[in-house]
């Protein structure tokens, strides 16, 4: 097998796709002008539809990178180094997501805003890997088979029973809490259905780890993923309907008045096609160096739209007051600046980190300096106190 097959520059590509997809989807969404939002607009419903494709894209490629990661070494179990990294990484991701949405001026007024509390899409995915390490975990003493079909069963649970957990507000729990189960409180994304893309994305890589030197890997993926995906898109509905009349089971019907999960899989199954027939041109220097910076430029693009820690973002701003033509404009312009800007940073993460605790060790030092210089006074003059006042001896 060659070395493109190896690194599976598809799967970056994919990753650096979804992430320029979301930053305009997220600035489109935020500043397009209400007027405009006609889904009777062939291309506003074009860009509406697409835009529901991201999302599920992300978290799939997410799972799917990291479950590659996780079984490609010999080691098992708690001794896989790559267990201990998941663990690291998926609570990086979870303190990053709260760390963007804190606000310096709550903080100077001693208190937490609400919107603190509200999950999104970082809160998710890091408990999404975190999830995946456990069941990695628990199913080592298992067959082999165990771990992948417990991945898609989750998947398919979360997805059916969808119209049942979605009406729960959880409302005995506390609001931090509650908001990685419910909408209700405002967030937008729950760990319930979204972990089941990334369960899925899991799922497929343990396929490519298992037929990694089947000669025909990709023609056979490719024609599996099409089909499976144009089923799931036209004809998932149909049979949760005919499943719904053969059962009398309600959920297959609440599932088929609904049936967006399903068909959005479908959509990330055809995204997976069109990626790996266009693999041989996707080794893009720049392609890849996006997809391997996906923190960094969401972290970025939150930064500017949204205004993290001040919350002076263009959001604030220009909230759905730009007309197509600005908006279009301003979105390939915002995609530019927090793509260059998030590259620069990775190039000069190093030094940066390096700096960073160069300044800090110098600012301990100083501090500690400066305590025993003031430790030093207070001794001195309490002693001058205490023999002016005769408590001792000159």
């Amino acid at each position: 097998m060659d070395n493109k097959t190896k690194r599976l520059y598809f799967i970056d590509a994919m990753r650096a796709w979804a992430i320029l997809m979301m930053l305009q989807g997220h600035f489109i969404d935020g500043l397009l002008d209400n007027a405009f939002r006609d889904v009777n607009n062939p291309i506003f419903a074009t860009w509406k539809y697409f835009r529901g494709i991201t999302a599920p894209v992300f978290f799939t490629v997410s799972g799917f990178i990291f479950t590659y990661l996780l079984v490609k070494g010999d080691k098992k179990g708690i001794n896989n180094p790559r267990v201990r990294k998941g663990i690291k990484r998926g609570l990086e991701l979870l303190f990053i997501g709260y760390l963007l949405r804190m606000n310096v001026f709550g903080l100077l007024q001693g208190e937490f805003y609400d919107s603190f509390y509200l999950v999104d899409v970082l809160h998710c995915i890091g408990l999404s890997l975190l999830g995946i390490i456990g069941i990695y975990l628990l199913s080592q003493k298992y067959k082999k088979t165990f771990f992948p079909a417990i991945l898609l069963a989750i998947t398919v649970l979360l997805f059916l029973f969808e119209p049942l957990y979605k009406n729960w507000g959880f409302t005995f729990l506390p609001d931090a809490l509650a908001n990685y189960l419910t909408k209700s409180n405002g967030s937008v994304f729950t760990i319930f259905p979204w972990l089941g893309y990334a369960t899925f994305g899991g799922f497929v890589s343990l396929l490519f780890v298992k037929f990694k030197n089947f000669k025909h890997l990709y023609p056979t993926a490719i024609a599996l993923a099409t089909i499976v995906g144009m089923v799931l898109i036209f004809g998932s509905s149909e049979l949760f309907l005919k499943l719904s009349g053969i059962t009398g089971m309600q959920m297959f019907a609440d599932v088929f008045f609904n049936n967006y999960l399903f068909i959005r899989l479908g959509d990330v199954l055809l995204v997976f096609a069109v990626f790996m027939i266009l693999r041989r041109i996707l080794d893009n220097a720049m392609v890849l160096k996006i997809g391997q910076s996906t923190l960094s430029i969401y972290i970025v693009h939150f930064i500017i739209l949204y205004g993290t820690f001040t919350g002076l973002g263009l959001y604030r701003f220009f909230h759905h007051a730009l007309n197509p033509a600005i908006a279009v404009s301003g979105a390939l312009i915002f995609m530019v600046i927090s793509t260059y800007t998030a590259l620069q940073y990775e190039k000069h993460k190093a030094s940066l980190k390096l700096n960073l605790a160069t300044a800090v060790k110098l600012g301990w030092v100083q501090l500690e300096v400066a305590t025993l210089t003031v430790v030093e006074f207070i001794k001195d003059r309490g002693y001058r106190l205490l023999r002016r006042f005769g408590f001792v001896k000159g």
